[in-house]
């Protein structure tokens, strides 16, 4: 009688296999079973990998709905357009769609912001980026000063690096925290850690807490912008990596950063599970905020809705990759509850809007107001003049205030494309109807949180000695 020998994953991977989770699924049922060298071949066979796929020829089909107003956005638009051309070589691609605020956000062939792309069965972790769940939410606080309500925001919420101190930081719920320890991407001790602590917290750069007045009602509304933070950077480091390992063996000549997870494989599906749950812990954080504010004023919350701009979205085997891009479609969102939130800038009103799918849009609209520019390259324009200058050029009027007590001048107005112009373009490509607008009264940012950074002063220190 011929004796059994134990198969281990030292073995699958001479056969060829690579190193993949599915190795104990099936080094349990070879050896459970004790297959034979032919059983076991025919069992195999469902782990083989397809041979390798090249890029297209020419780039996906894709609608532009993008035009340029003057010269420097005739450059933002053919960056754009180089951009986009190179992500729509990308094998797993059906279509995609730019928006009237795209601007460039990497080396090209990175989708851009304003970019969404649709994709087989692939989920494709850099065209969402670290900050998962980019999102924004509206509370109606009824008749609530506005100023009542910025004040009390501003003790409530917490921008820059790092999470809220102890003694400040938010719960948990159970819930929450079985979904990040079930899950092979986040049960890591310092992904939960992160969750706890970064609760209620906005990061920095273009995230916001907006105070204003709605032009239909006159309620005060409160709009924070916002995205996964610490718990969501970490979830797309790890999607990176496996997505990575996939790319070498899957198709070796699409660029790094459109590596995909096939969603059919245990990691696609992990994967996906993880994105749901740094979504509901991105909402909660929000909620925490509002309802910090609310409680804080004891005033009664009147309505409440909110969305994503920069997600995966799912429908049947196509993903939908929203880099900075609005969801119209209720098909995208599980827990509609109201309308859409398109913020501009700081000194224009936030559009609550709503609009139908189209062959042209995929069923997004704008996330904002995009950039013409670089960051830096908006300072250099206007270094001639000093931060306090121009802040108070452009946010007069308005209860502006920054967390870090320092001026960014790369997010006040000048910085971003001129709001009409998006506004215009909305509606040349039927990109969502105007519902109501939040007209401005103040808003808070974390400011140049590099400008006093401990390591900023431990430098100046060292220097001085």
């Amino acid at each position: 009688m011929k004796t059994f020998t134990h198969i281990t994953g030292h073995d699958l991977k001479a056969m060829g296999y690579p190193p993949a989770k599915w190795y104990r699924r099936a080094l349990e049922h070879i050896n459970s079973n004790q297959l034979s060298k032919t059983a076991m071949e025919a069992y195999l066979e469902q782990f083989k990998l397809p041979e390798p796929l090249g890029l297209f020829d020419q780039p996906v089909a894709y609608s532009f709905n993008l035009a340029a107003q003057n010269e420097q956005e005739a450059d933002n638009v053919a960056k754009v357009k180089a951009t986009m051309d190179a992500v729509m070589l990308t094998p797993t691609v059906l279509g995609g769609a730019v928006m009237p605020d795209a601007c460039p956000a990497g080396p090209v062939g990175t989708i851009p912001v304003g970019g969404v792309v649709a994709t087989q069965n692939a989920i494709h972790p850099g065209m969402h980026s670290a900050d998962i769940c980019c999102s924004v939410m509206l509370t109606d606080l009824g008749d609530a000063d506005p100023k009542a309500v910025l004040d009390a925001a501003h003790q409530s919420t917490h921008f820059g690096p790092g999470g809220r101190p102890r003694g400040q930081q938010f719960q948990l719920p159970d819930a929450l925290m079985e979904a990040f320890k079930s899950n092979e991407f986040l049960f890591d001790e310092k992904s939960i850690s992160i969750a706890r602590e970064h609760l209620g917290t906005q990061g920095d750069g273009n995230h916001f807490l907006f105070v204003g007045t709605s032009a239909a009602t006159g309620n005060t509304m409160m709009i924070t912008h916002h995205g996964s933070r610490g718990p969501g950077a970490r979830l797309y480091t790890k999607g990176m990596h496996i997505a990575e390992r996939f790319r070498k063996l899957l198709a070796p000549e699409t660029l790094k950063q459109n590596a995909w997870i096939p969603f059919d494989t245990e990691e696609g599906q992990d994967y996906w599970e993880a994105l749901q749950t740094i979504r509901q812990w991105t909402k909660l954080n929000h909620e925490l905020i509002h309802d910090a504010v609310a409680q804080k004023l004891e005033v009664a919350i009147k309505n409440r809705f909110w969305n994503e701009h920069n997600f995966v979205f799912k429908e049947g085997e196509t993903f939908y990759h929203a880099k900075g891009a609005t969801p119209l479609d209720a098909k995208f969102m599980p827990d509609i509850t109201g309308p859409r939130l398109i913020p501009l800038n700081m000194a224009e009103p936030v559009l609550i809007v709503a609009g139908d799918t189209t062959k042209t849009n995929l069923g997004f609209a704008p996330h904002g107001a995009g950039r013409n520019m670089s960051r830096s390259q908006h300072k250099r324009n206007l270094e001639a003049q000093t931060d306090e200058a121009i802040f108070e050029q452009e946010t007069r009027g308005l209860d502006i205030r920054f967390f870090s007590k320092e001026i960014d001048i790369s997010e006040l107005p000048s910085a971003y494309k001129p709001a009409a112009t998006v506004r215009s373009q909305m509606q040349e490509y039927n990109l969502g109807t105007v519902l109501d607008e939040v007209l401005p009264y103040g808003c808070i940012m974390a400011g140049d949180i590099q400008k006093n950074a401990p390591w900023r002063k431990k430098r100046r220190r060292g220097r001085r000695n």
